[in-house]
């Protein structure tokens, strides 16, 4: 969930994996024989038996094992030719409780029954989503013709970024999509939390105070605001929030997940300055926010208290309903949140955005940047981030049906889920409660199973860069990170939730249930 890193770096080093006899550390589809026979391979060797049904590869062995060793570069047929075995895809996951380890099966002609009905089911409920897409789209298509989006936009600028015209269309189309005075739409951003930070540091003062009302925020930003320190750091002083006199409190969710409204007005003090409200579940149990209690929060804030900024980590909540945070019937003055999410469209590589009252956001800019500097090259990604947005709707539209079968599925099972398939949405993740490690870690094996890139790498937790927790990550995307892409992520911790989230087409999450369900003994 949230700007992660990759393969090896998703929001720093993501993933541990189980190493290969030879010493790699991607984990390798051949039995431990066989590694065995690659690493005692003389320079020299033109040809091995190896194991029973080893293919020869006569004089491609010394290119055979460069490539072995090599991080992630996987000789294409010998990677086909050995998918077939079970045990080594399976690894040690306990997934198939009882039994031993048996091989993948081959993709079935049509899904499962549990699968087809629960899709047939949600007819109606895809309908009325497809509707909403279509709503979108005529809003993004209106702020393109307004601000007359043209092919000259799409050159960037190199250097001090001075005179981007493609910059400068960008963030006027995101003000008009978001209804807001301004917005900063830049590569620069990081990740959704650098673009988050950016807007703390730049309206908190020391003395000022941060007031959480929707409990404890993300995992990533408990190092930012200093709630904790990264695995890695020995000194005291972080640079945090809290070293630069900044204090926070929180607000905790009722025992249901929900914000106490009743208790906002006795929680603020006179230096609370900005109350920071969390529309995302991140790795809590809990209910999204609808944009009526974000709505709630605003008028109960503003009206005992108008000089409070309202805040919202907008994360994984873009474009899924008809209005934004910032919207004038909402009333926020500031959202932040990433172009690896629901706003590039699966394609834009990087960069986040803060959008709201102009000068909320140029504070923002400052500290992305420095007081003064108003350049920042968009290092020809102009064309990546107008194309990405107007993609997004669609992407959205896709990952909010994904999210209903895996909901509707899910539940048919016994499992609990939030949302549930028929509850309204504020934000395109899903989560199920699996109740077990082994089932956590099942499901996040059989979604890298099912992805496009990386298939047949298998996710171990591990301790992950501003995590508390070893974390699992599955996500086979184009784009590192990319949550807008088809992915699947959970702390190992009780009570083991996956959260599911992305897809450019529901039926890709319809083939990954398939092989998810098989994985844990439930097909």
């Amino acid at each position: 969930m949230r700007a992660r890193a990759a393969v090896t770096k998703r929001r720093g080093t993501r993933r541990s994996r189980t190493p290969a006899a030879c010493g790699t550390r991607v984990f390798c589809a051949a039995s431990p024989a066989l590694c065995a026979d690659w690493k005692q391979r003389g320079a020299g060797a033109t040809r091995s038996a190896g194991p029973p049904g080893t293919p020869q590869l006569g004089r491609s062995a010394q290119a055979f094992r460069a490539g072995h060793r090599a991080r992630g570069a996987f000789a294409a047929a010998r990677v086909r030719s050995l998918r077939s075995d079970g045990a080594a895809r399976r690894g040690s996951t306990g997934g198939r409780a009882g039994r031993a380890a048996q091989p993948a099966a081959s993709p079935a002609a049509s899904p499962p029954r549990s699968v087809r009905d629960a899709a047939q089911r949600l007819a109606p409920a895809f309908a009325r989503i497809d509707a909403s897409t279509q709503a979108t789209l005529r809003r993004l298509l209106a702020a393109y013709r307004t601000h007359r989006v043209g092919a000259h936009h799409f050159a960037g600028v190199e250097g001090y970024g001075h005179g981007d015209l493609g910059r400068e269309v960008i963030d006027a189309v995101f003000a008009s999509l978001f209804d807001c005075e301004q917005a900063l739409v830049r590569p620069q951003f990081v990740s959704g939390t650098h673009a988050i930070a950016a807007a703390l540091f730049g309206v908190l003062r020391p003395g000022d105070e941060l007031l959480s009302v929707t409990g404890r925020p993300y995992d990533t930003l408990e190092e930012v605001i200093g709630l904790r320190r990264a695995h890695h750091q020995r000194a005291a002083d972080t640079g945090s929030l809290r070293d630069f006199g900044i204090s926070y409190r929180e607000l905790d969710l009722s025992p249901l997940g929900l914000v106490q409204f009743d208790a906002i007005q006795a929680a603020l003090r006179p230096q609370t300055r900005m109350v920071l409200v969390q529309r995302s579940c991140g790795y809590a149990l809990r209910p999204s926010l609808a944009m009526h209690d974000i709505a709630r929060i605003v008028q109960l804030v503003k009206h005992i208290r108008p000089d409070i900024v309202l805040f919202v980590d907008n994360c994984y909540g873009e474009l899924v309903l008809d209005i934004e945070p910032t919207h004038p019937s909402v009333g926020a003055d500031i959202v932040a949140g990433s172009l690896i999410k629901n706003c590039g469209g699966t394609i834009m590589p990087t960069g986040g955005y803060v959008a709201g009252k102009a000068r909320y956001v140029k504070l923002a800019q400052n500290r992305m940047a420095a007081p003064g500097v108003e350049g920042a090259a968009s290092m020809n990604l102009n064309k990546a981030l107008l194309q990405g947005l107007f993609l997004s709707p669609q992407m959205v539209g896709e990952a909010l049906k994904g999210a209903l079968l895996v909901a509707q599925v899910m539940s048919d099972l016994g499992f609990h889920v939030s949302p549930a398939a028929d509850a309204a949405r504020s934000d395109i993740i899903q989560a199920v409660r699996l109740g077990e490690r082994d089932k956590l870690i099942a499901f996040c094996r059989a979604v890298q199973r099912q992805s496009p890139v990386g298939a047949y790498i298998l996710p171990e937790p591990g301790q992950t860069p501003g995590y508390g927790d070893e974390v699992i990550f599955a996500d086979g995307t184009f784009v590192d990170g990319s949550t807008l892409e088809l992915s699947a992520d959970g702390p190992l911790r009780e009570p083991y939730v996956v959260y599911a989230q992305g897809g450019t087409h529901w039926t890709h999450w319809a083939l990954v249930l398939e092989d998810a369900l098989q994985e844990m003994g439930l097909a």
